[in-house]
């Protein structure tokens, strides 16, 4: 890491003085594996569907070249600027997500994408994270507006996009999207028979998306069936962590790219233990851990709850992510077709992913200069001291 001068007072040094330097380095790792294993498994997978070759790698080094950017960039945000950049987000995000049941690309019986030159974009990925922020300002504000009706917008909010992620249908996007709004409503204080409640009514949507939708169903059955229905993905899958071993068989010398049709993003992870290893996979493991844990430690000397609950949002849709995925790999969960944070192919992943880092050094970023309020004071009392 570059060191910058104390008597530096421009903004970016100030910046980088008071940016969590671990999160960013940990961001850093992940966009060096992105690179690593889009090297490694896109090649395969662009032969086969008869493209070029280095397709797949010569768009990754643009998505996460923008990644990093907007990581950066987003970071560089105050609170309110945060605040902002969320509102606007959100209602975009929305209105494109509406879209995608008009015009929308249908791939395997859904319609998530918006095609554009170049490429294609999944609006709901960048839900996640304005929704994770406008919820906690609705949820935090009625502290200081009485007569604001937070919750029942934030309800309301979140009614409209179970109604948008429902006709798609991504449940598993939805899915996500609901146990960040429940982490959020825990830490804001929720009576726990009202937690406990929406715990209830989670467990009865998911069983009625079992029901409704066959996808899902099917899904479910094969997770507790193994000898029922097709398993090629995950049997192949599980064989290359078996092939690896503990030190991988070696860069380029991985069969599971050949075999397959997803290995460069829903599959990364089997490419990793294939080539690389379980030492290098409990590695990746330990980033994504390392960020999480940090983040909500760094909470605990938090005062302001709107920086509590937005950040407590974020890092779960963010951690549960990258769970989704490795633990679909590795047969712990129902296969779910959801990207590697930083690693796997994907544009939309990695922008939404970016902004959501970007939006968590932000918002615990240190402002020297700005009083910190003591523990045991609310932030309500603190801004009437000051006014």
């Amino acid at each position: 890491m570059p060191a910058i001068s104390r008597v530096d007072t421009s903004f970016l040094a100030r910046w980088w003085r008071n940016v969590d330097r671990v999160t960013l380095s940990c961001v850093c790792i992940l966009i060096g594996f992105g690179y690593v294993l889009m090297l490694a498994a896109s090649p395969a997978v662009a032969t086969r569907i008869g493209a070029s070759r280095d397709m797949f790698i010569l768009k990754q080094v643009v998505f996460l070249t923008l990644a990093g950017l907007i990581v950066v960039a987003t970071s560089l945000l105050s609170p309110r600027g945060i605040r902002r950049l969320a509102l606007a987000g959100f209602v975009l995000a929305t209105a494109a997500t509406a879209l995608t049941l008009v015009h929308g690309i249908e791939i395997k019986g859904a319609r998530r994408w918006i095609a554009l030159p170049m490429m294609s974009v999944q609006p709901s990925e960048f839900l996640k994270p304005c929704f994770a922020v406008v919820t906690a300002w609705l949820l935090t504000e009625r502290r200081y507006r009485r007569l604001l009706p937070g919750m029942p917008i934030a309800l309301g909010l979140f009614a409209v996009i179970l109604l948008l992620l429902k006709s798609q249908p991504d449940i598993g996007m939805l899915s996500v999207i609901t146990t960040v709004f429940m982490a959020q409503l825990f830490i804001d204080g929720l009576n726990i028979f009202f937690v406990g409640a929406g715990a209830g009514c989670m467990v009865a949507a998911f069983l009625g998306a079992y029901v409704a939708f066959p996808h899902v169903r099917s899904r479910v059955e094969r997770f507790l069936h193994p000898n029922v229905g097709d398993h090629y993905q995950i049997d192949t899958a599980l064989r290359a962590f078996g092939n690896g071993g503990l030190m991988g068989r070696g860069p380029g010398e991985g069969r599971v790219k050949d075999l397959l049709p997803d290995a460069h993003a829903d599959f990364v992870f089997a490419v990793a233990g294939e080539e690389f290893g379980m030492l290098v996979c409990l590695f990746i493991i330990s980033v994504f851990c390392l960020i999480v844990v940090r983040t909500l430690l760094k909470l605990l000397r938090e005062d302001d709850p709107f920086i509590v609950v937005a950040t407590v949002g974020l890092i779960t849709g963010f951690g549960l992510q990258a769970f989704v995925n490795m633990g679909s790999t590795l047969h712990l969960i129902p296969t779910k077709g959801m990207t590697l944070p930083f690693i796997s192919y994907g544009g939309s992943s990695a922008m939404s992913v970016a902004l959501t880092i970007g939006m968590v050094l932000a918002l615990t970023r240190h402002r020297m200069g700005e009083s910190r309020i003591p523990r045991g004071r609310s932030s309500f009392a603190a801004r009437k001291a000051t006014a």
